[in-house]
């Protein structure tokens, strides 16, 4: 893992490149190139964990001086791709300098046959062009920013801050409070967007006010007609080999140990692999609260002999950190695990530099409670979806995933009866919250839903958790992981997200992956073969806070949020913020609203300008 960022016609020195030292702490390069009369500058900070040597330095540019690259990530299957090359005389082993010449011998389209997590800058000096790309989940973040023929990119926005003067966004704010996060490419920045999971960019020097944008992910495949239990065999082999690949490192590798089965599984199979007992890390809260999972990480931790690190916060530490984390992230989002996230990224940053997390498995795989819904939208006939929206789905429940679900079972549109069904804020709350309507996400939905050809797949649950696999997650879970992880140089990998796994996974019948009342099936059906049914089968918490029950006890909310000297105060109104805060009081869980809006506030604190 690395940092990257890059310019044309905008001069930046290492001042600006230091911005981002955290994440490449082990060394560092700049190199500015002249090419059809504009000035391209790369630079690069590196963490090294492939080929230490001074071989792995970046920017990196091949033999005959032609091509250049900065990159960020890993790919797994990078020595696959590196012996069908014709480049033989590398000077190392590293990641980059394979995918170097694979772009150098095949064109940009070479991105398609990578299996890892990435972010590139990849330049042609002959064509005068140059590409940027982000992997197919978005696990790696590039931002970028262009005004005219001035362009700059980088793994994050606060060297592009430093450039440009950004100013709030009015309909991406409006966006936010929807979704709980910005997708892609919108960020709060009118003037800085970011590279859509699965897509590259093309600058043509000679016209770099016109940008192109090329979705090189694949459609999801056709489905197989496997029997079951040769679904489930090919399910333990793609596996057990997106583990084993992920372990690729030279230095040590540990674990982000929850108490569920999807690290669990993950960390059986790793301990597999490791010649060294491996380090696991676990995060829980002081007290008594349902959502600690450290009892059971240490269960998982013992059974595979490994070594286990934890550590525990507070409701004092959650609210003194959220401006920190709010920092860190350089974006809001509604999710409460990003406060715990940061505690675990730094107990894991003091013994290891890489780590493996159980990430990215309920989305392709079904095992939120929303894709229930969606089931019983596809059994219920239209006339009774009418009938139990209209009945059920004007009252107000204490229950706000069942809530959200009866107001939406009607809807016939797929992308809005979506967004409906995870939806943070109402579109009527938004408005009363900022005197905005909200129409962003509908767009961000249907580049996908056309992308994937969505249209193909039968079952329209099938198709909410393709769109979940790649928005949910990459402008969400995996932007705050990268994000935190990043801040303390530790890189945090997701097996569960391998591209081989994920794409056999969306090959397999609905069926196979959720039924009604029962998520992760096949998941769960190789886990039964390896893990005590103790650990197959305990109840789901999720990486969550026990933020429900600190938020009702917190006399800080209305200091905090309804503070009308704030830059807040001018974004939101003050009257239906504290509607927020007291239906919360009351018994009516707000506990996602209203981190979003302490995030919102923060996030307005330290970046808005005018």
């Amino acid at each position: 893992m690395c940092g990257i960022l890059g310019s044309i016609d905008l001069p930046f020195s290492t001042s600006a490149l230091d911005l981002i030292q955290h994440r490449g702490p082990d060394d560092w390069g700049i190199q500015e190139t002249d090419v059809m009369s504009r000035h391209v500058i790369l630079g690069h900070r590196r963490l090294s964990i492939v080929d230490l040597s001074p071989a792995g330095h970046q920017p990196m540019t091949t033999e005959c001086g032609r091509y250049q690259i900065v990159f960020n990530g890993e790919i797994y299957n990078h020595l696959e791709i590196r012996s069908t090359l014709r480049q033989k005389n590398f000077l190392g082993h590293s990641d980059t300098e394979t995918i170097l010449y694979a772009l150098a011998e095949r064109g940009i389209d070479a991105v398609r046959e990578m299996n890892g997590i990435f972010g590139f800058a990849f330049l042609d000096t002959v064509k005068g062009k140059l590409y940027l790309a982000r992997d197919p989940f978005g696990v790696k973040p590039v931002y970028y920013c262009h005004n005219g023929s001035h362009f700059a990119f980088c793994s994050e926005m606060r060297p592009l801050l430093a450039m440009v003067h950004p100013t709030v966004d009015p309909d991406a704010l409006s966006t936010l409070l929807r979704l709980r996060y910005v997708p892609s490419p919108y960020t709060l920045f009118r003037e800085i967007k970011k590279i859509v999971p699965g897509c590259y960019l093309e600058i043509d020097l000679q016209n770099p006010a016109e940008i192109r944008q090329t979705f090189f992910a694949e459609p999801l495949p056709s489905q197989t007609d496997l029997t079951f239990e040769e679904q489930l065999e090919k399910y333990q082999y793609y596996l057990e080999q997106a583990v084993k690949r992920q372990m690729m490192a030279d230095v040590e590798v540990g674990i982000l140990l929850s108490g569920g089965v999807d690290s669990a599984l993950v960390a059986r199979q790793a301990a597999q692999y490791s010649d060294i007992p491996l380090k696991a890390f676990t995060v829980g809260f002081t007290g008594q609260h349902q959502e600690d999972e450290i009892a059971e990480a240490a269960e998982t931790a013992k059974l595979f002999g490994m070594k286990h690190y934890t550590a525990r916060i507070s409701d004092e530490d959650f609210f003194s950190q959220i401006d920190e984390c709010i920092s860190i992230l350089e974006e809001p989002l509604a999710t409460t695990s990003v406060i715990p996230m940061k505690a675990l990224a730094k107990l894991a940053s003091s013994e290891v530099k890489v780590v493996l997390t159980g990430q990215g498995a309920d989305e392709p795989l079904g095992g939120y409670g929303r894709y229930q819904g969606e089931i019983l939208h596809e059994k219920l006939p239209a006339f009774l979806r009418v009938a139990a929206s209209g009945i059920l789905g004007k009252k107000h429940f204490r229950n706000a995933q069942l809530e959200r679900c009866l107001k939406s079972i009607a809807i016939r549109d797929d992308i809005q009866r979506f967004i409906a069904e995870s939806e943070v804020f109402t579109p009527m709350e938004i408005s009363q919250l900022t005197g905005n309507a909200e129409h962003l996400s509908t767009e961000c939905y249907q580049a996908f839903y056309q992308a994937l050809e969505l249209k193909n797949k039968k079952r329209s649950c099938e198709r909410m958790m393709a769109l979940d696999a790649r928005m949910d997650l990459a402008d969400d879970l995996l932007l705050y992981t990268d994000k935190i992880t990043m801040h303390y140089s530790l890189e945090c990998r997701v097996p569960l997200l391998d591209l081989d796994l994920v794409r056999y996974i969306e090959s397999l019948p609905g069926s196979s992956r959720v039924q009604w009342k029962k998520g992760k099936l096949i998941h769960k059906k190789f886990a039964e073969k390896v893990l005590p049914h103790s650990i197959v089968y305990r109840p789901k918490k999720g990486f969550l806070s026990p933020t429900g029950e600190w938020f009702k006890k917190s006399d800080m909310l209305r200091e905090i949020l309804l503070d009308r000297t704030s830059v807040f105060a001018r974004y939101f109104d003050q009257a239906s913020v504290e509607d927020v805060i007291q239906r919360h009081k009351t018994g009516f869980n707000q506990e996602r609203q209203i981190f979003l809006l302490l995030a919102v506030k923060y996030f307005l604190d330290r970046f808005a300008r005018y």
